[in-house]
């Protein structure tokens, strides 16, 4: 007998109508929808539930008061960096939410108009998101402490008519004032805002220009809540800018139906939480993690969702995850790969973690980047329970593969995100569409149209989306990702398309070899990139960070793993060099910039990334690569 997983995947692709149409059903719509899908601007335009009346607020807050949920927790903010944890009812957070929705609105925020967050993870910038949504305004979240730059081509490609700031956030015990950089922003952009309101911390004080600038405990002093404004299903909730974009941003566009429909069945079919539930995704609002996951998902689903202002060490420790776990009785934890290697590589033993209670823990839940087998290997022996790998994008807003332990919990095969999630219709294609054969690499693509929830198209960008994600793979979504399917239907995402490197001819996964080199004892994480060679084109280098209290010999370690490439993958590879670096450069949301590094060792200039979590690193690996022959980059 089949079980739900193949039944509900089936039935998803063959009858998406059916499928989805049912799905729908579990959420409150003030009309219901004309047509569940309404394809008739295919090859490539493709809206949800049109004809339908929503409101995503309402079905995050409101509906739960009305049924019977108003006394449980609907967020926990946590915040070790400045010792506060503070709960928020569904009754408590509704009417600050309804309060702000009216301060908006007083500054005449309706339907339509954006309104741009630029917040630390603070409950305020949950308040604005979910305001603007009661309103049907679109919000667009800028990570907070984006550089000035950066910041104005946001502010000039939504136009937003209100931003929400505050006047700082701390990255560990280190406070970063906020308004210098958005009145540099402002003062940059072509489009202005007509008011900013700004949340004053304790820890710094924002100066406020007269006649724009408000306080955000003013406004909300003096302001009436509003109610529920209902929207179209396909009107946009929300635009969010993806990272380290250059000249125009893509905007990556969600609409309220289908995202409302989608993100709330997810809860439970992938993560198997229930209405009730802890649920904590450690992420950040920047991100499309913290869209789906810290706001939207569990609020929609009736969950408990937790709000963490602080990092996986450092605040204070590597203990931090498994307080908040066993403090706040976690059910499933969402987070990246790269923060339980910082664990790892604080406490390899996993001593912190014997000083918890973590028998509420239920699932781990890992995405962002490729997990390593050595770090999914450390956290089942470490925690005891499911390790379980995703693979989703920003444009995408939710599992492309998943193991679906909702519907029916699949054996893990290391390396794999395990299998397309309902309405997922993923392939593997050569250069010229063709579906290549289980096992061999190609590049990874979905086949029209994309289920719900996932990008409609780019904010005032039909083209670019076309050309961005469509045109290449005529009838599929490019994800920009190469991998392969095995035999048994496991999808492995090896690399960007843009890190299969050719060497002498031979396509082969700097992916794969990262692997390799994560597999011996000494090392944290690591990374392998191609840089150019003249007689073979590109060959592969290799970057290890060490674990905490290594003493061996580093030179014996890079032979070590050297050895390891050669007889794993064979003289093909061409593996030769590797070095040993402190720590890897990388975006604020845990990737590594893999493309930032290869274009240090080939000399090429390369724009400091917006998103980079810390900018002098970038001169530490100039100079791991000068130590291995490799030119530094030009100033």
């Amino acid at each position: 007998m089949t079980n739900p997983y193949f039944q509900a995947y089936e039935r998803s692709l063959k009858d998406p109508e059916g499928f989805w149409g049912e799905v729908a059903e579990d959420c409150h719509w003030y009309k219901k929808w004309d047509k569940v899908l309404d394809d008739s601007r295919k090859p490539y335009f493709y809206r949800w539930f049109p004809g339908g009346m929503v409101n995503t607020c309402y079905n995050a807050l409101d509906f739960h008061v009305e049924n019977g949920r108003g006394g449980q927790d609907a967020l926990i903010y946590d915040s070790p960096v400045t010792d506060t944890i503070k709960k928020f009812t569904y009754i408590e957070l509704r009417d600050l939410v309804a309060k702000f929705a009216g301060a908006l609105s007083s500054l005449g925020v309706g339907k339509g108009d954006r309104v741009l967050i630029y917040m630390p993870m603070i409950p305020e910038a949950a308040i604005a998101m979910l305001a603007c949504a009661r309103l049907g305004a679109i919000h667009s979240v800028v990570f907070g402490g984006f550089a000035a730059n950066e910041l104005a081509t946001r502010i000039n490609d939504a136009k937003p008519k209100v931003i929400v700031s505050a006047s700082c956030g701390i990255e560990v015990k280190r406070v970063i004032p906020y308004k210098p950089l958005l009145d540099g922003a402002i003062e940059m952009a072509k489009s202005k805002p007509d008011h900013c309101i700004i949340c004053q911390r304790p820890m710094e004080t924002a100066n406020l220009i007269p006649g724009r600038d408000l306080d955000w405990n003013d406004v909300m002093a003096k302001a009436k809540p509003h109610d529920c404004v209902p929207v179209a299903s396909t009107d946009p909730l929300y635009i969010l800018y993806t990272s380290g974009t250059t000249g125009i941003p893509k905007g990556v566009v969600r609409d309220n139906g289908g995202h409302m429909v989608a993100l709330k069945w997810t809860m439970k079919a992938i993560y198997n939480v229930d209405a009730g539930d802890v649920y904590w995704a450690a992420s950040d609002i920047g991100w499309v993690v913290g869209h789906s996951y810290i706001i939207y998902g569990p609020l929609l689903k009736g969950c408990t969702t937790i709000l963490f202002e602080g990092k996986p060490v450092g605040t204070p420790d590597a203990g931090a995850f498994w307080r908040i776990i066993s403090q706040h009785k976690v059910k499933t934890m969402f987070t990246a790969p790269t923060a339980f290697r910082a664990i790892k590589r604080e406490d390899p033993k996993a001593e912190h973690m014997k000083k918890y209670d973590l028998s509420n823990f239920k699932y781990l839940f890992l995405a962002g980047e490729r997990l390593d087998p050595d770090t999914l290997r450390w956290a089942e022996k470490s925690i005891g329970v499911p390790v379980i790998d995703h693979w989703w994008q920003t444009e995408t807003g939710w599992s492309i593969a998943a193991n679906c332990v909702g519907l029916h919990h699949f054996p893990v095969k290391q390396g794999s995100p395990t299998k397309p999630a309902p309405g997922m219709d993923v392939r593997a294609v050569d250069p010229n569409n063709n579906i290549v054969k289980p096992g061999e690499i190609g590049a990874l693509v979905i086949k029209l149209p994309l289920p719900p929830g996932t990008l409609p198209t780019l904010w005032n960008n039909d083209e670019g989306f076309i050309s961005s994600y469509l045109k290449e793979f005529p009838g599929y979504y490019k994800t920009a990702d190469a991998g392969f399917i095995d035999e048994d239907g496991y999808v492995y995402v090896m690399t960007r398309t843009d890190d299969v490197i050719n060497v002498a001819g031979h396509r082969l996964s700097t992916g794969g070899m990262e692997e390799i080199l994560s597999d011996h004892p000494d090392v944290a994480e690591c990374a392998v990139l191609g840089v150019d060679d003249q007689l073979k084109g590109q060959v592969p280098i290799g970057f290890i960070v060490l674990k905490a209290g290594v003493t061996r010999s580093q030179d014996e370690i890079i032979k070590e793993v050297v050895k390891m490439v050669r007889d794993r993958i064979g003289a093909i590879a061409s593996f030769k060099t590797a070095t040993v670096v402190k720590r890897l450069p990388k975006t604020r949301s845990g990737k590594i910039l893999r493309g930032t590094i290869q274009k240090i060792a080939d000399n090429k200039e390369f724009k400091i990334p917006a998103t980079i979590d810390d900018p002098v690193i970038l001169d530490e690996m100039r100079e791991a690569l000068e130590k291995i022959g490799y030119a530094g980059v030009r100033k």
